[in-house]
């Protein structure tokens, strides 16, 4: 029996788009397909691929005018941050432009006995599996490194985004991506874990839950299939005595509550050094007090719904469990908070890491605030998390903001910024956060796999 996949809009609660699924076998012949063209692919030369791979992103972005209010229906965006196309056109034109470099043999000699070298060699087929909270960027990390490559993509979007799979595949197909290289896959659970557990893809990348992430290394146990997994963050920030204070709030509580909370490597936690911690929360609730939670295609909201109100059902619970363990709320409910999707912003004084709000993702529009008496008590709560995907440290001193970060378990450190993926830089987590490591040289070599040449002359 065919399942469907269905998008309930955030904005009024509507089915915005349905799908229905592949069956098995539908899903094997398009493995089938990808495999059958990505020989050809491969034997294409970069250059050919970068420019075809290119032209999908610019045609990406010729759509914005429509992507952006999409957008909005399905999770929850507010039209008015004009939807992800700059972000992901970063991303895309760097790796583009290091794909040459980054893919190039590794020459060891070549002499008059021997010639011996590595070379990097496409995986096959990379299956990405992406997340609905920033639909196009974080798909882009892995689907234009993986095509430049030399691989087929197949893309499993999440239901909650359902048309964001259909359109990256139609633009990159008008471009001149074959159809059979890059494909847009609507599957249920179950399906994925077969194709996965049959050896059907040689890389699988996925961004999302540290649950669902454990399924899909339990369907690739024995596979030896490459994995790539990005599961979530609890982000701290740490303000320092040195810190430009009006900076430090203004970006921390951008990067809580951006996208409803909804990042990854959104900030979920502050500590403050205790000499400006009452300055600091006093900035800090007068930029969530102007905020406008509402209908996400007004162009005067801020604060759209969050994604669906299950995800909004979590937020809230945590929210209550550390308000009646001794957390105070700071910020007064606002009216449009409907107690289901539109969730009131807030942020929490007089909280500890015995509640879940200050230890456990949250992915809303929360943040708790702490004072701390020094840098080894900031690093010890820091570090009191189950996830380590980036931290933000706010001083003047950059050796001591060096000293401070290496003491942190995360992925990335920031001074003085936060929320943000540098193409340039390798994207990874520690813990729970996952394993692997997406963009930047390193992103090439996740996706690609050495072979060695050891070849003597006579």
């Amino acid at each position: 029996m065919t399942k469907t996949l269905t998008c309930i809009s955030p904005i009024d609660g509507s089915t915005y788009a349905e799908r229905p699924t592949l069956s098995l076998d539908d899903a094997a012949a398009a493995v089938g397909r990808a495999e059958a063209a990505q020989t050809e692919w491969a034997a294409r030369s970069l250059d050919e691929r970068r420019q075809l791979v290119m032209a999908g992103v610019e045609r990406v972005g010729e759509m914005n005018d429509e992507v952006v209010p999409e957008l909005a229906w399905q999770m929850g965006r507010p039209v008015r941050y004009g939807g992800e196309f700059n972000g992901f056109e970063e991303r895309a034109r760097y790796m583009a432009d290091i794909a040459e470099d980054a893919l190039k043999p590794i020459e060891i000699s070549d002499d008059a006995g021997f010639r011996r070298y590595i070379r990097r060699e496409p995986h096959g087929i990379v299956f990405v599996i992406a997340p609905w909270n920033y639909p196009y960027m974080t798909a882009v990390n892995t689907v234009v490194p993986a095509l430049i490559a030399g691989n087929a993509v197949m893309l499993k979007h999440a239901t909650q985004t359902l048309l964001v799979g259909e359109r990256m595949a139609r633009t990159f197909h008008e471009a001149g991506v074959p159809p059979d290289i890059f494909q847009n896959l609507l599957l249920d659970h179950e399906t994925v874990a077969r194709l996965i557990a049959g050896r059907a893809f040689g890389f699988v990348n996925f961004t999302g839950s540290v649950g669902a992430g454990q399924a899909i290394e339990r369907a690739a146990a024995g596979t030896f299939t490459g994995l790539g997994l990005e599961l979530g963050g609890k982000d701290p920030g740490y303000v320092m005595e040195d810190a430009d204070l009006e900076a430090a709030a203004e970006t921390l509580i951008d990067g809580a509550m951006f996208n409803s909370g909804q990042s990854c490597c959104g900030i979920e936690r502050i500590y403050v050094a205790e000499g400006l911690y009452d300055q600091f929360v006093d900035k800090a609730v007068a930029i969530v007090e102007a905020s406008k939670l509402g209908n996400p295609l007004d162009e005067e909201t801020t604060l759209g719904p969050m994604a669906h109100k299950r995800f909004a059902a979590d937020v809230r619970a945590q929210m209550a469990e550390a308000q009646s363990a001794g957390a105070k709320p700071l910020i007064a409910p606002f009216k449009e908070d409907d107690g289901g999707a539109y969730v009131s912003p807030q942020i929490l004084s007089g909280v500890d890491h015995g509640m879940r709000i200050m230890r456990d993702e949250t992915f809303g529009p929360v943040v708790g605030i702490m004072k701390v008496k020094s840098d080894d008590d900031a690093v010890t709560l820091m570090n009191d998390s189950a996830f380590g995907l980036t931290a933000s440290l706010w001083t003047k001193d950059l050796e001591r903001a060096e000293s401070v970060a290496s003491g942190i378990d995360t992925g990335t450190v920031f001074m003085n910024r936060c929320d943000y993926l540098d193409p340039a830089l390798c994207w990874t987590g520690r813990k729970d956060t996952g394993r692997g490591g997406a963009l930047s040289v390193i992103g090439y070599h996740n996706l690609t796999r050495p072979k060695s040449f050891h070849l003597k002359k006579v």
